[in-house]
């Protein structure tokens, strides 16, 4: 735990203790700060205080040594919010059915933030968003009593830069963005974030830090779109995209490597570059590059089903009535998210097309209660006997604790999405 820092007495909050609130609320209390953690759902708050996970990466270990401070608490009672000094907003912005911004976890967060916070409190939102939500959407709710910016309460906004399952960069030690609503706004912001995170970033406004987690993530979504429409091409070319990939980063300037793979997955990518093309549209501006990006990264499921039922007629079968396994459901591989995962999207096109479908994730034991789809199924056991009655097995995540050398040896076609039998070459029975 750090020195005492000038702000130990204060008291910090974090709203929405999932994968970016919950890492921040033990890098605040790792810092030395009284913390209280506020989230709607009991069960996450009832697990924390008695000292367990609900998030795989972030180990029993990391929560029970939070805990044994007794620095750390979590409440469902946002009356709470009066007590702390400064609180950061951690909760979901996704995309409605029509791709459009949904911020109500947002505007009901601000809500209970001003109806609860005392004088002087500064309030930093995190959540993922289009620029100027921080100054058009949350300021006028905290200003709805009549409080003054810069004198009754303070804005800004800081985005999140969470990589679930990264073994280098953790929240601590990834480049913390800051910018407010007003000078004085980002200055408290910068101060607090600097007694916690090791290097913080001050830009000049909160629009700015918005859009500055926007330009990352539609810069991977485009990218990763390109190169998926790459592996279509060169597969139709007969190319094998994973050797062009290894070839070209070789080249040690101007490339940056990006892997194709089942479609995209998590809270970030799929979603983000939305709220900027949303946003866009404001100005008259259509966003044909993050457009088309989605829709090819979107479309990567259905050629993923197109190549198993091609591999399949190759076997005299047909998709209807076959037994098909999926591996990894997660969105991305070591980690228990399913958040926008492609994996869900696979299983829920081979049961429309009559397969007889089943997953194995060590992650994600069951699919209950996602956003994104009705599915409700458990993960099976990998054993011989299993494998030796599929008709195909697609990888759609390739956790690094799954026995390719199992699958492998009894599976009678492998659809390969993510290149884990990379060292396997010109075997029939795998397909790329």
């Amino acid at each position: 735990m750090r020195k005492k820092n000038k702000n130990y007495k204060k008291v910090l909050g974090v709203i929405g203790l999932g994968y970016v609130g919950l890492p921040l609320a033990i890098e605040f209390v790792r810092s030395g700060y009284r913390t209280i953690g506020f989230d709607i759902d009991e069960k996450k708050v009832k697990m924390l205080s008695s000292g367990k996970t609900y998030i795989k990466h972030i180990g029993k270990e990391r929560i029970k040594g939070m805990m044994e401070t007794g620095l750390f608490e979590s409440t469902s009672d946002f009356l709470r919010i009066g007590e702390v000094d400064a609180i950061s907003i951690c909760v979901p912005t996704p995309l409605d059915e029509h791709k459009i911004p949904d911020l109500s976890f947002v505007v009901n967060s601000a809500k209970a933030v001003s109806e609860n916070i005392k004088k002087g409190t500064l309030v930093i939102l995190e959540s993922t968003t289009y620029p100027g939500t921080t100054r058009e959407v949350v300021l006028p709710i905290l200003g709805r009593t009549g409080r003054i910016l810069d004198k009754d309460f303070y804005l800004a906004f800081s985005p999140e830069r969470e990589d679930p399952g990264n073994k280098k960069y953790n929240t601590r030690n990834i480049p913390k963005v800051v910018g407010g609503v007003s000078v004085e706004s980002t200055r408290r912001a910068v101060s607090l974030y600097r007694t916690i995170f090791d290097k913080v970033v001050e830009v000049s406004s909160s629009e700015v830090a918005e859009a500055s987690k926007l330009l990352e993530n539609t810069y991977r979504s485009v990218n990763i779109a390109l190169v998926n429409e790459l592996k279509i091409i060169f597969d139709r070319m007969g190319i094998n995209i994973w050797e062009v990939i290894e070839s070209a980063k070789t080249k040690p300037f101007g490339y940056t490597p990006f892997y194709p793979g089942s479609g995209l997955g998590g809270h970030c990518i799929p979603i983000d570059p939305f709220y900027l093309s949303w946003k866009a549209k404001e100005f008259g501006i259509n966003t044909r590059f993050i457009e088309l990006a989605g829709e090819i990264n979107t479309s990567m499921p259905e050629y993923v089903i197109s190549k198993t039922i091609s591999a399949l007629n190759n076997h005299k079968k047909s998709i209807r009535g076959s037994n098909i396994l999926v591996i990894g459901i997660a969105y991305k591989k070591d980690i228990d998210d399913a958040r926008e995962s492609p994996g869900i999207r696979i299983l829920e096109l081979l049961m429309e097309r009559g397969a007889n479908i089943s997953y194995h994730d060590p992650y994600i034991p069951e699919i209950k209660g996602l956003r994104q789809t009705d599915l409700a199924m458990e993960s099976v056991v990998l054993t011989d006997e299993l494998l030796l009655k599929q008709d195909a097995v697609i990888i759609s995540t390739a956790h690094s604790n799954i026995d390719y050398e199992k699958i492998y040896k009894h599976s009678l076609l492998i659809i390969d999405t993510r290149n884990a039998f990379f060292d396997i070459k010109d075997d029939k029975k795998i397909i790329t």
